[in-house]
């Protein structure tokens, strides 16, 4: 053999290996769903390495089918690794997926839904695309190495390099160093096993609940006037807490402040703590309305079986409306059965005429002022109690509805003008940085509550403005803690001050620290709504 074509094998055989090694060792760039490599090395293909080594030399090499199977293997590791180092950056959580695959179909209805048909083939044809050339890359690498293993040089080289390798690994996790100094990262098997232990827990365990918190109140602080507990989708503490958001968003804050001055009503502000981050904003709605903790969707689904009072169904006990106001509702949706509201209205009742804006297409300022004409503007009508998760600040926030001040065209099928939209729809998301989006959608919503307190100044409401979640960790950034706003505005003083000797401050910015989780703040809400009955 020449010393050209030897160099050639080495050189292919170098690029195999580390072909191998980045697919498995890659880590996240934060906070996007990028990738890249800081030479770190495989604990599994040194594993690998030793294993076709010995093979190699006590047995045969390996099989072209078993390269195949091998190749197919890897790619499962390659989605592992993916799947860890990704999630954390963009939803400030792991991947758990027991929970995580079982959310998959809704996703895709979602996606199919407001995507067009061009757009999902484009998608679909790039993802087949993209794996079928990582298992062909596999494949290629593998015949390499596996070819490499007949010499007995490059046999003894790799199997040294393979053992290196592994003492390394043993040796990092025996001493003091950091997890951050490692060089040879957690393997990609812990992740799975990992998981596995995840879903035998859940499937063997036991889970038993909290028992309900009493919500008998007579709501005598609240007599009369229409409550709305309204959650702002994916509203955070870090709105406050990072300096450039805050300054973005300080604005639209003093403006509502202002209208709320202006219309004789006052605010009181605290922090609550999550259940949940960066999604799952349904966990949030069902902690706060039942009283029950609940932090994963298994807890969910047991509680949705069982008959538990709610915070609707208290409010419809003392002659209360209940209504749902859902615009991001396109299915059934089993569990305002389990609230017990009076009416739900989902995207098609609500029937949106306008261009459409992100996943949800319906713009929150829409939504409250069809509410307006559905169920508020009613002659000789009940007291309301009205939950409204908004959808107009839903990742990824872009692009934003513009606000229309002139209220009488937001119901109509034109209710922008022209330029508007245009730049409107110009704000498509930034998938390297969500900040200024998320700030531009945070003003929207600030901007509509501000406009319909203005436009109802003589309305008697207790308007309870909560954040579901902190947005996902490429807004948050890492290690954010799961607190939200919560904002109560009214003129009702006795209701305020009642919140206030729960810890709340006056005015719209919240302090540290966090009041309580938020499926404890039911009852300081229902303590300041009136006399608890037992």
């Amino acid at each position: 053999m020449t010393i050209i074509n030897r160099t050639r094998r080495w050189a292919a055989l170098c690029a195999a290996l580390l072909f191998l090694d980045v697919s498995l060792t890659f880590t996240n760039v934060w906070p996007t769903p990028a990738i890249h490599w800081r030479g770190e090395l495989s604990i599994e293909l040194a594993v690998c390495l030793l294993a076709i080594a010995c093979t190699t030399r006590w047995f045969r090499p390996p099989s072209r089918a078993m390269l195949g199977w091998l190749s197919a293997v890897w790619i499962v590791l390659v989605i592992g690794r993916y799947a860890e180092v990704t999630a954390p950056a963009l939803y400030g959580r792991d991947v758990n997926l027991y929970w995580d695959l079982r959310l998959m179909p809704d996703v895709v209805a979602m996606v199919t839904r407001v995507a067009p048909w061009w757009l999902i083939l484009l998608i679909v044809t790039t993802v087949v695309s993209f794996f079928w050339l990582l298992y062909r890359g596999l494949r290629w690498a593998l015949h390499l190495v596996t070819d490499a293993m007949a010499h007995a040089t490059e046999r003894r080289a790799l199997a040294g390099v393979a053992a290196l390798t592994m003492a390394l690994f043993v040796g990092e996790r025996a001493s003091a160093r950091g997890t951050v100094e490692r060089v040879t990262p957690a393997p990609v098997t812990y992740t799975y096993a990992r998981q596995a232990q995840l879903v035998t827990a859940a499937l063997s365990g036991s889970t038993s609940l909290a028992e309900s918190p009493s919500m008998d109140s007579d709501f005598a602080g609240v007599k009369g006037a229409d409550v709305f507990l309204i959650f702002i989708e994916s509203y955070g503490a870090v709105s406050y807490e990072r300096p450039e958001f805050a300054a973005r968003l300080a604005a639209s804050r003093a403006r509502l402040d202002a209208a709320i001055r202006a219309t004789d009503r006052d605010v009181v502000s605290a922090y609550v703590e999550s259940p949940t981050f960066g999604g799952g904003s349904w966990l949030a709605h069902l902690s706060l309305l039942s009283g029950i903790e609940v932090r994963d969707p298994d807890t969910n689904a047991l509680l949705m079986t069982q008959n538990r009072d709610t915070l609707a169904r208290s409010f419809g006990r003392r002659g209360f409306r209940t209504v749902a106001l859902m615009p991001g509702l396109r299915q059934s949706w089993p569990e305002g059965t389990f609230y017990g509201f009076d009416e739900i209205y989902g995207a098609d009742r609500l029937a949106y005429r306008g261009p459409e804006f992100g996943w949800f297409a319906i713009p929150d300022q829409f939504s409250l002022d069809r509410l307006d004409a559905l169920e508020v503007g009613r002659p000789s009508r009940p007291p309301l109690f009205v939950f409204f998760p908004t959808i107009s600040t839903h990742f990824p926030f872009s692009p934003t509805p513009p606000y229309q001040p002139d209220w009488r065209r937001i119901a109509t099928a034109r209710p922008y003008d022209g330029p508007d939209i245009v730049r409107a729809y110009a704000g498509e998301p930034n998938w390297k940085d969500f900040g200024p989006g998320y700030v531009e959608a945070m003003a929207y919503d600030f901007a509509t509550i501000e406009g319909y307190l203005r436009k109802r100044p003589d309305r008697d409401f207790v308007m309870i403005l909560l954040g579901d979640h902190q947005p996902p960790a490429a807004v948050s950034g890492e290690a954010a803690p799961w607190d939200v706003p919560v904002h109560v505005i009214a003129r009702r003083k006795h209701v305020l001050d009642g919140l206030l000797a729960h810890g709340f401050r006056e005015g719209l910015t919240p302090l540290r620290p966090s009041l309580a989780r938020m499926h404890a703040l039911l009852p300081i809400l229902l303590d300041a709504f009136g006399d608890r009955l037992n």
